[in-house]
């Protein structure tokens, strides 16, 4: 069964894997495509056995070789004004449309449209390939798998994560944490203010010492390789109050931090939870004992930062045809590649991520052609 990279996306669009939804039915796809080609793969399901990342080694005798791996799942079309299907991959003057075309199934069909090369070569090294689910939701769904690994020893020369950056090399991205700050006050009329807690009034604080922490980094170390150089701090969401004539008893705050991988993410994470344990509560306590702030962490994405001189940077380039590289704010599965499993890693793949998460999502052909082609050059690469 041979099939362009082109009818592996359209087949991947199809399936609507937006990360609240299974992903088994496009997962167990591939799992029999490979197979069609005598390729064996493990499934590695989630607990509620609804979602499954997929694993698959490819020839070569050796016990490194070369990690290929993306994530399945995409990013909700709710409110978006779309002009066609966006699971139903059209065409129109060299652009792909569908939702996940560029972000990032296009790398994903690039990967098995070129297994039936790999299976033909005298690999003197395999490859892996590795998909996974909730990327886009805190990077979960690939841990399990990164820790199975670890355990049995695994190892690997280098790891290329698909991320749309036209097939840019990209070196370095930053950490991010985000996560839920529940406030709990004391509820009375609001005639009665003072006698209450309100709990809006110490998360509008909290939220302020935040907005400074982000004018803090923002003056603080500085990478220019970095789409934006500085590490930040953003409140996404703060929700509290019933009525206006009620104090508040609940207020909840959604934040994150994305943090240069040089700079460190935790004490980011220790200053704020300082100020709210040793300056808010006590306030809050001093008028109903019972107040309470808890810390609900969502995700942590550990940052890339991976030496520019280094052998995989270096690869990179060479099978992408061009000198130069970049580091980026957003996060990828690569940091958790590289600190867990400890190989070597960069993010390269085809499409922008301008076009990603977007309404008419789509990814250029020639990004798939310049894709194919790295992949190409990786294969001849595995033979010698």
């Amino acid at each position: 069964m041979t099939m362009t990279s082109q009818e592996i996306l359209a087949k991947l669009v199809s399936f609507d894997t937006v990360s609240a939804k299974s992903n088994l039915p496009l997962i167990k796809w591939i799992e029999e495509y490979l197979s069609g080609l005598g390729v064996s793969s493990s499934l590695l399901p989630d607990e509620s056995g609804e979602k499954a990342s997929l694993f698959a080694t490819i020839g070569g005798e050796g016990t490194d070789g070369y990690v290929l791996s993306g994530h399945t799942d995409v990013v909700p079309v709710e409110g978006q004004d779309w002009t066609s299907n966006p699971f139903s991959l059209r065409e129109d003057d060299g652009l792909l449309y569908g939702r996940g075309s560029c972000d990032m199934k296009g790398f994903v069909a690039c990967c098995l449209a070129k297994v039936p090369e790999m299976l033909k070569a005298p690999l003197k090294k395999p490859f892996h390939l590795m998909f996974s689910y909730d990327e886009e939701t805190g990077c979960t769904g690939v841990q399990p798998v990164l820790y199975k690994l670890a355990g049995e020893g695994f190892q690997a020369e280098a790891c290329f994560v698909g991320e749309p950056t036209e097939m840019q090399v990209v070196v370095a991205h930053k950490s991010k944490g985000s996560y839920r700050a529940v406030f709990t006050g004391l509820s009375c009329h609001s005639s009665l203010a003072p006698q209450g807690v309100n709990a809006v009034h110490y998360a509008a604080r909290f939220v302020t010492k935040l907005e400074e922490m982000a004018r803090e980094l923002a003056a603080g170390p500085r990478d220019d390789l970095f789409d934006l150089p500085f590490s930040t701090a953003h409140t996404g969401v703060i929700k509290g109050g019933t009525a206006l004539n009620i104090v508040p008893e609940h207020c909840e705050v959604v934040f994150e931090f994305r943090v240069l991988p040089t700079e460190s993410l935790q004490a980011c994470m220790d200053e704020i939870t300082r100020y709210a344990m040793e300056e808010l509560l006590p306030e809050m306590r001093k008028v109903y004992p019972e107040a309470n702030i808890e810390f609900l962490p969502h995700s942590e994405i550990p940052g890339l930062n991976t030496d520019v001189e280094a052998d995989v940077t270096v690869l990179a380039k060479k099978l992408a045809g061009r000198n130069d590289h970049a580091k980026v704010a957003y996060g990828t599965e690569a940091g958790l590649v590289q600190t867990i499993l400890k190989v070597p890693t960069v993010v390269c793949g085809p499409g922008s991520i301008e076009q990603a998460h977007k309404p008419d999502e789509f990814i250029k052909k020639t990004e798939l052609d310049k894709c194919d082609g790295f992949l190409d050059r990786l294969i001849q690469h595995a033979c010698v």
